[in-house]
Order: structure tokens, then sequence, then C-alpha cells
């Protein structure tokens, strides 16, 4: 789902480009297990003063302080995607805040990131650093002092011959950084995905938020649609009726004059009424596919794979059938996701799931082209997301550079 035309990355290069993102987020988690350190002292410094009355003047404002930090980590982890959404302040008043389950997330994250995040960043520079040592060892070497002319893993060097060996001790840290740096990152951003997001029990607003957006995106959408179906009856049908009326008017003209260019006249109105009609039916299939109405959501699936010019295979598992909105929905993303495949992945084969999970449709297109798919650039993907959004499902969408590209989508069925 990249632009057509871009060559595609070799695996190695994605592979580096990965880890060099990963040690940015390393780096970054380092940064603010710091601050949970910090921040997890004064909160022990302020417990001890509670015991004497003085630290009860200062642990909201501390929670607050916390509360900062937290969402610092959020917006690192939301930038790694996907988002982690922050469930607002805490209460107010102190006895409630530290009941609020959110604040006692919050805590239990600054000793957890405060000690596995700094220790996975360290490892994971250890392992960075220890790359440029030994990889740029036989052009510094000598300047070094006798004592300290050693590998990384600590054997000593005299001469040019035994630091030469060294370079290739930095090749294997070059290839255990590649390997390694991504699982880290992602064993760092754990703690904070895990405890971080708002909660069930997250202030209503963010609901009464979320709800209103997704409102504005289903008329948005619909005022999209209206506005297509027009300029799809405007610009293809009534261009083909006004060409057909136009050649039934020279057809009469022609026989009251007695002329023989009848028979091809009337030809020419035969193939305008078929492309109109035909043009007719793709509009009307773009409003609501027959297909749907005489085959289940999994057939229709399949009846889409089978047109696709890539190789696509359909697992689709689905017990009855669905609300109209949904199976159209679902039905729409998938025939948009499988263009995109076709006309500008490079891919070389999709796959589309289609699960049923309590009364949610889960729905997952992967292809294996060259990524970088991006909701810009009027790849329809922004269209996808409103149209799911607008049926209070959520949208995803994965697809680093070299691929592959994954887009979830969940939507719930009511049924």
């Amino acid at each position: 789902m990249a632009t057509a035309g871009e060559p595609r990355p070799r695996p190695w290069t994605v592979r580096v480009r990965a880890a060099l993102d990963a040690l940015e987020h390393l780096v970054g988690g380092i940064g603010t297990s710091v601050l949970a350190l910090l921040v997890l002292l004064g909160v022990a410094v302020v417990a001890v003063l509670c015991l004497v009355g003085v630290g009860v003047l200062l642990a909201r404002p501390m929670l607050r302080v916390v509360h900062a930090v937290a969402d610092r980590e959020r917006i690192r982890l939301t930038a790694m995607k996907p988002d982690v959404i922050s469930p607002g302040p805490g209460p107010e008043r102190l006895g409630a805040a530290l009941r609020d389950r959110t604040v006692q997330r919050e805590l239990l994250w600054l000793a957890v990131h405060g000690l596995t995040g700094f220790l996975l960043g360290f490892i994971a520079l250890t392992i960075v650093l220890n790359t440029a040592r030994d990889g740029l060892f036989p052009l510094y070497w000598y300047l070094l002092p006798p004592d300290d002319a050693t590998a990384s893993l600590g054997w000593p060097v005299h001469s040019l011959a035994e630091a030469l060996p060294v370079s290739l001790l930095g090749v294997a840290w070059a290839f255990l950084s590649v390997a390694l740096l991504p699982a880290l990152a992602r064993l760092q951003a754990l703690p904070g995905r895990r405890l971080l997001p708002a909660g069930s029990d997250a202030d209503v607003a963010l609901r009464i938020a979320h709800l209103t957006a997704t409102r504005a995106a289903a008329l948005d959408a619909h005022s999209t649609e209206l506005r297509r179906i027009e300029r799809a009856l405007h610009d293809g049908t009534q261009n083909r009726l006004v060409a057909v009326n136009v050649l039934v008017g020279a057809a009469r003209r022609a026989a009251a004059r007695g002329s023989e260019d009848v028979d091809e006249i009337l030809g020419r109105v035969q193939d305008a009424t078929e492309a109109a009609l035909a043009e007719l039916r793709a509009v009307v299939r773009s409003i609501l596919p027959p297909v749907l109405a005489h085959r289940n959501l999994a057939d229709a699936l399949t009846a889409l794979a089978a047109d696709c010019p890539v190789p696509c295979t359909i697992d689709a598992d689905l017990p009855g059938r669905y609300a109209a909105s949904v199976e159209a929905s679902v039905y729409f993303v998938v025939a948009e996701a499988l263009t995109n495949v076709a006309k500008h992945s490079g891919a070389s084969s999709a796959e589309v799931v289609l699960r049923r999970e309590n009364d949610v449709l889960r729905l997952r297109v992967t292809d294996d082209g060259r990524g970088g798919a991006a909701e810009t650039g009027g790849s329809g993907l922004g269209g996808m997301r409103r149209r799911i959004e607008a049926l209070d499902g959520t949208f995803a969408l994965a697809s680093p550079a070299g691929g592959p590209t994954i887009l979830t989508v969940s939507l719930p069925c009511g049924l």
C-alpha cells in the first residue's frame, strides 16, 4: 500500500531502520525512567513526612507530578503506536485520589518503569556502544595505554594483528543490535501499555468526547457519500444519457431524410445505453452491494478476492448474518484495501481474516508488499477510518517501510 513506483527496500535495510527507531524509543524510555525514579524518590520522602503530618500538604502536589510524568510516558508510547490515551487528572481530594485506580496504576508504573526501563535502556546502549567500540577498534587501539587496550569482552590487544579480529566482534555486536533492539523497546514499553491507558473507570467525559467525535464522523461520512453518489450520477450516468438523447435525435433526423446512417446511429445509441446502465449499476453497487443481499458476507469477500489481481486468501468464520450497515462497511473496507494492495503495494500475496469475538467483528487485512501506507495521499484509508468510526468501531494501520502492511478493524455487530 505504498506509492506506486517506489523501490522496495531490502529486508536488511528495513531491519536496520527498525533497530534505529527502537534505539530512539529506548533512549526516550531512559529519560522517562530517570524521571520516574526521581519522582518515586520524592513520593517516598513525602510518604515518610506524612508520618509527622508535614507530608500531607505535599501529597496532592506530588500526585500531580506523578500524573505529569506518566503523561510524558503516554506521549512517548503514542509516538510508537498504538495510542495510549490519558484518563485525565485524578480526584482533587487526597483520600479519593489515593483510592483511584488510575493513580494507583501510575504509582505502580513509577516503580516498575523506573527500574526496568532504565535497565533495558542501559543494556541497549551498552550493545550499541560495544558495536562502535569494537568495530572501530583497529583505528584507535594504539592510542590507548597498554593496560586499557582491550576489546569489549576483555581480551588485551598488543598489535594490529590482534586488533583486526576485534572488528569482527563489532560486526557481531551490530547483528545483535539489529536483532535485539526492537524487542527491548517493546519490553521497555510494556509496563506503560499495561498500566497507563485509561481504564474502564475513566472519566465519562472521555466516552462522551469519543461519541461526539464519532457522531460528527458519521455525519461527515454521510455527506461525503451523498456527494460521491451525486458526482457519479452527474459526471457518469447523466453524461451517458445526454449522449443517448443526442444520438436518438440524430437517428430521427436521419430517418426523416431516408439516410442509410440510421442503423449505425442506432448501434451507437445501444452502446451508449449499455454504458449508462453499467455505470448506473456501479453506482447502485457502491451504495449497497447486491451481492450482500443474495449471499453472506464470507461469500461476498470471496468474490472480491477472486477479482483481485494479487493472490488473496479469505479466512472468514462467521455464524449467521449481521446488520446491513456492518456488513456493507466490512465489504467496502476489504474492497478498498485490496484495491490499494493491487495498485500500490507491490505485494505477491494478501490475506483477509474475519472473526467474531463476542459482540465484535474483527477484520485483519495483511499484505507482504513494500509498506509505507499512510492515510494521506488519496489512498482511501482516511475514508475507511471515518466509515468505521461512524459505527463506533476502531481502525488501525501498521505499515512500516518494507512491510508487511496490516490493517485491523473492530466493529460492534450488536447480535
